[in-house]
């Protein structure tokens, strides 16, 4: 056997010519959520290229489905059957919706998706799971959920079954629509089938169908296609489970599916040898380091599972591991097992013991206590974080000495107040063995007399969904309630403002108004929504359409450039920085707003400010060049920050301090897409969209 860093070289050499190099940049030796996350940071990310439903899916679909042995045909998925006979193909040019036509046909339904998948963009027009079909025969299928059945396509058992020679495709097409749309487009919403082994809303019906009907040179002739988008007509990702089925095998389970890069389930089936030395250190209250001698492998060693008491606590591809989430003044008994690419495990090593350490000490006092969003019966109380050997759990806040509420955050929102009365604010902070510190220095708040502390409403969030999930919230912090008599919303389509959508009703003090499409699906957005118009002018905004408050039919506050007509804010959701307390018809996304991906609709209902802090931390903060096509990205900021940057799934990928003397990261493993910068500051933090071209 040989050396396992050697090995490791020799299998990442081997690796690199098993699979296309589409997937160079992703962790292959993950499996179970993390490949899943891996894959759909890749599927997301390599989507370059939007197809319009008309006329750009027609043309890629007689692009990607022409019949391998005659290039005048499409074939159909489903077959049709007519007169005891199944029609596979249909004329490339033969499509629309009449008798004999072809039509594109959603394999997930547009009403099955949560919500709808629409037909304007997102998953409604993703050529990888549109494929064409019979016009009278697909509307047979309807939008029934897929079945298990046996033979050639039909209505089966109260389902749909799309016929074995299909139904393999179906199943990968269903797959990489919820990798890519994740709770959009759920599996177990459009098939008929148990979820219960899968560990997540896979069910076993596409696992069984991936397996029984192999991958085809069809599906891969699609794929190819997709990824050149030299072609016109190409998104530019691809289906990863028709590059390998048994990707499905790793992530959920189940009986193998075909390895056709030959990495996971090859004839190997020697086990690593078993981690030997283990050596425990470094024990605190709540963590023990562990460190371990190499195993070896005849392919390669690529992951150590790591158990305290037995259960598994985690895995790491080095021969070092930190055991965490663990009970101070407690006996544990570590195990290490290593294990390879084809799931070959070697046995536990020997146990070593370790006791944590016992808890007696105290968090620190909480510190850096400021009073904000001052109003007549409310203000809200920060302060920064406190540390300790275990943890903190939660805070206590006093006013006046009695005890006022508890929270977990670092900020507490006191209402019920006087007005004109001064309230002395202490914070004292706790731990999970109920450890807690002295009391802050006191601060005093004093309440306004009711008028206006800030100027002025202004609008919070922006939500362009998928389909009518669309939503526009206004917020409050002037310190008073407000009458919305004279407030209006306007859209601005091709630099006219349209007709407005005057307001009525009133917002109180630090609360929001929401707004909405009524016909936006989305639970959350329905559960908040004071106010739902109807699917049209203001609330039917688009990605190239601004949106303006106005008082008195004067615009104080807008999203979106005055009189732009390009494209800005299509598909996302941007949420007003915690910093701005006033309205303002000079739209600066990168200076007032912060990027969220399409139907993030969870901030709708509140808004917090922090003004105070953010402006003391922050000052005239700058990151630039964004977007960029560089590898490098600056920051322009007086004080020592920690970057953490994420992926368009909230995955952190790389984090990095800055100092004075270190104001620059390296970007240069970022493929090109739409990421989350999060900056921090003693215990503040802003964040920001990065676009790498």
């Amino acid at each position: 056997m040989k050396k396992t860093l050697l090995l490791l070289i020799l299998f990442i050499g081997f690796l690199a010519n098993a699979q296309e190099p589409y997937y160079n940049n992703v962790d292959l030796t993950a499996e179970g959520s993390d490949l899943k996350d891996e894959l759909a940071t890749k599927t997301i990310a390599a989507h370059t290229n939007f197809l319009s439903y008309n006329p750009d899916v027609w043309n890629a679909l007689k692009a990607t489905d022409v019949n391998p042995t005659n290039a005048a045909e499409v074939l159909l998925i489903y077959g049709f059957s007519a007169a005891g006979t199944t029609a596979r193909t249909r004329g490339v040019n033969s499509n629309g919706g009449g008798t004999g036509d072809w039509n594109r046909e959603h394999t997930y339904p547009q009403s099955l998706g949560t919500p709808s998948l629409g037909s304007s963009s997102g998953a409604g027009v993703d050529a990888h799971h549109l494929r064409p079909s019979d016009v009278s025969y697909n509307s047979q299928r309807g939008s029934v959920k897929f079945a298990d059945g046996a033979g050639n396509s039909g209505s089966v058992s109260g389902g749909w079954y799309p016929g074995d020679e299909w139904k393999g495709d179906v199943a990968r097409m269903m797959m990489y629509m919820y990798l890519h749309y994740n709770t959009q487009c759920l599996p177990s919403n459009v098939g008929i089938g148990s979820t219960a082994t899968t560990g997540d809303e896979m069910i076993d019906l596409f696992l069984e169908w991936n397996v029984e009907d192999p991958v085809s040179d069809f599906e891969r002739q699609r794929n190819t296609y997709h990824e050149n988008t030299v072609n016109t007509y190409a998104q530019g990702n691809r289906n990863p489970f028709i590059d390998n089925a048994y990707l499905a095998t790793r992530i959920w389970g189940g009986d193998a599916a075909i390895d056709s890069w030959g990495i996971y389930t090859s004839t190997d089936t020697e086990a690593p040898t078993v981690p030997t030395n283990v050596v425990l250190n470094n024990t605190t209250t709540v963590t023990i380091d562990a460190s371990w001698n190499a195993s070896t492998d005849n392919v390669a060693v690529t992951k150590y599972e790591v158990f305290a008491n037995g259960t598994l606590n985690g895995e790491t591809a080095t021969t070092s591991y930190t055991v965490v989430g663990l009970i101070p003044n407690t006996t544990y008994t570590i195990t290490v097992l290593a294990k390879d690419i084809a799931n070959n495990k070697s046995a536990q090593s020997t146990a070593a013991n370790a006791t944590t350490l016992t808890d007696t000490t105290p968090p620190t006092i909480p510190n850096t206590v400021t009073i904000t969003n001052i109003g007549g019966t409310s203000f809200k109380v920060n302060w920064a974080a406190s540390t300790d050997d275990t943890g903190v759990v939660a805070y206590d806040v006093f006013i006046d000495g009695t005890l006022a509420g508890t929270t977990a955050n670092t900020f507490y929102n006191a209402t019920g107040l006087t007005v004109s009365t001064t309230y002395s604010v202490t914070v004292l902070a706790k731990d999970a063995a109920n450890n807690t510190s002295n009391k802050s220095n006191a601060v005093n708040g004093t309440t306004t007399d009711g008028s206006n502390s800030a100027q002025e409403l202004f609008i919070s969030e922006y939500v362009e969904g998928s389909f009518s999930n669309k939503a526009i919230e206004i917020v409050n912090i002037t310190g008073n309630a407000v009458n919305l008599a004279v407030y209006s919303i306007k859209r601005q389509s091709n630099g006219i403002w349209e007709t407005p959508l005057t307001l009525s009703g009133s917002i109180a003090v630090n609360d929001v108004f929401v707004i909405i499409n009524s016909a936006a699906e989305y639970e959350h957005l329905k559960n908040e929504q004071d106010l739902a118009t109807p699917d049209e002018t203001p609330m039917n905004f688009n990605g190239d359409d601004r949106v303006g408050l106005f008082k008195n039919n004067v615009l104080i506050d807008i999203v979106g450039d005055l009189d732009g007509t390009s494209e800005f804010g299509a598909n996302i959701t941007l949420r007003r920085n915690d910093d701005i307390t006033k309205p303002n018809i000079v739209y600066s996304e990168q200076g007032e707003w912060t990027y969220f991906p399409q139907n993030t609709v969870n901030g709708i209902g509140s808004h917090t400010t922090t003004a105070s802090v953010n402006n003391i931390e922050f000052g005239n903060f700058k990151m630039y060049p964004n977007p960029t096509d560089g590898n490098s990205l600056f920051f322009s900021l007086d004080k020592d920050a920690t970057i953490e940057i994420y992926n368009i799934l909230g995955k952190s990928i790389l984090k990095h301090k800055l100092t004075n003397t270190d104001k620059k990261i390296d970007i240069t493993k970022l493929n090109s897409g739409v990421y989350v910068v999060k900056i921090k500051v003693n215990d503040n933090a802003i964040t920001k969209k990065l676009i790498k071209k």
